[in-house]
């Protein structure tokens, strides 16, 4: 490639980005498929941005995990279900069953040691949208006085 390359109208990292999770949902899916089995001596680890829209955590884990959780999905796990979009599963953090929600665009790895596998994702969601809130009082800008001129008089010794 060359300085001279055009910048393409075609979004091919997303479009890769989207077929690499697709990977992560199918091999959820086997799994769910073999009603939550792992063959051999497979096992995953899944890491997640808690904040994407669509994740439900405990609070919590919420609290303890504010913006990435990693979660191994291994010897202990449950209920472990696969959408187009997202999966759940139950898991136990300290003794206590928790079950996670989490949109396949909240992961950012995806790993299985077993067979030395890695996926790398950058986090494919929409952003929060802003709180809606009532306009500010005092930020309304006071109006400005037309005399030609720009410069600006300020006077330090007056005391109001």
């Amino acid at each position: 490639m060359t300085d001279d390359t055009p910048e393409s109208l075609i979004p091919y990292d997303e479009i890769v980005q989207e077929a690499l999770r697709d990977v992560v949902g199918r091999v959820l899916s086997e799994v769910e498929r073999a009603g939550g089995h792992l063959p051999g001596g497979h096992h995953f680890y899944i890491t997640f941005q808690t904040k994407v829209p669509g994740v439900s955590i405990p609070k919590h884990l919420t609290e303890r995990f504010p913006d990435e959780m990693t979660i191994v999905i291994q010897h202990r796990f449950w209920d472990l279900k696969v959408e187009d979009d997202r999966f759940s599963v139950g898991l136990s953090f300290g003794g206590v069953p928790s079950t996670l929600v989490v949109p396949f665009a909240a992961v950012t790895d995806f790993v299985d040691p077993a067979v030395d596998f890695s996926l790398k994702f950058q986090a494919n969601a929409a952003p929060l949208e802003p709180e809606e809130h009532d306009e500010a009082e005092n930020d309304v800008p006071e109006p400005a006085v037309e005399d030609g001129s720009n410069v600006v008089s300020v006077d330090f010794t007056k005391k109001k």
